[in-house]
């Protein structure tokens, strides 16, 4: 049987925005609150994850995660209002997108 399978994702002129991979990477963090643990939970290095954060809230027009430092109640890591409201806005497009192809293969 044959089955359709294509990627989405969000391009700027400074390259890809987001993307399944990072969409993952988005709700462990929100899962977590945390890029370390994120990191480890997709096998990934810090180092990666804490790039394509970067790269994220650099294209973004307003951060999508913000760290806190260390301190009486710890550092952390968690989506700002505008992450969530993008994170749950690309999930319903990737999720209309995978149910367009899962049409299609029925056809």
């Amino acid at each position: 049987m044959c089955k359709l399978k294509g990627k989405i994702w969000i391009d700027t002129n400074q390259g890809t925005f987001l993307g399944y991979g990072r969409l993952i990477l988005l709700q462990k963090i929100k899962e977590t609150g945390s890029i370390s643990e994120s990191a480890r939970a997709l096998n990934m290095s810090y180092k990666k994850a804490w790039k394509l954060i970067e790269s994220i809230n650099k294209q973004a027009p307003s951060p999508l995660v913000i760290t806190q430092i260390g301190g009486k109640k710890g550092g952390g890591t968690k989506l700002t209002p505008f992450g969530e409201k993008l994170l749950s806005k690309f999930q319903q497009i990737y999720k209309d997108f995978q149910e367009l192809l899962d049409r299609e293969t029925k056809e």
